[in-house]
């Protein structure tokens, strides 16, 4: 795919059940600018993870809130903007899990941010008290460089 500069936008309840909906708005977006099946999955389940977090931590599981996703796709920039109007989330008050502590205890629920970060290129939050609040995600897409020998 040539890749010109795309812009989709999608609005969506912010019920768990709507989750399925948005991996599948995010994944068919990721594939048709070109990432390969592994990485359309990496995409589709940082967005996942924090619409769920939206979902549960800034509208504490009120069903008549939303969330816009806007997905921004150009040159070789996959660039997913999610927001919200709940409660502002700083994540700079998170620590960095223990995952041992975490797989010992069973523990659930605690590494969406951690898995964002890991799957997406950048994770940015801008929050707007008494506004919106926004996560960036962007993943880059690597093409092999093109042999042009002459």
């Amino acid at each position: 795919m040539s890749n010109p500069s795309k812009k989709i936008s999608r609005t969506f309840p912010s019920r768990t059940e709507q989750l399925l909906e948005v991996r599948e708005f995010v994944s068919e977006a990721a594939r048709e600018f070109g990432f390969d099946d592994e990485e359309v999955a990496n995409i589709a389940l940082a967005v996942d993870e924090a619409c769920t977090n939206i979902i549960k931590h800034a509208y504490q599981y009120a069903r008549d809130k939303e969330i816009q996703i806007t997905v921004n796709r150009e040159h070789d920039v996959f660039e997913v903007r999610i927001t919200d109007e709940g409660r502002p989330f700083d994540p700079a008050h998170l620590r960095t899990p223990n995952l041992q502590d975490h797989l010992t205890h069973y523990r659930k629920g605690g590494l969406g941010v951690y898995l964002m970060r890991r799957l997406m290129d950048a994770v940015e939050y801008n929050i707007k008290p008494g506004s919106r609040n926004e996560v960036r995600m962007v993943k880059n897409l690597f093409r092999a460089p093109s042999n042009t020998r002459k």
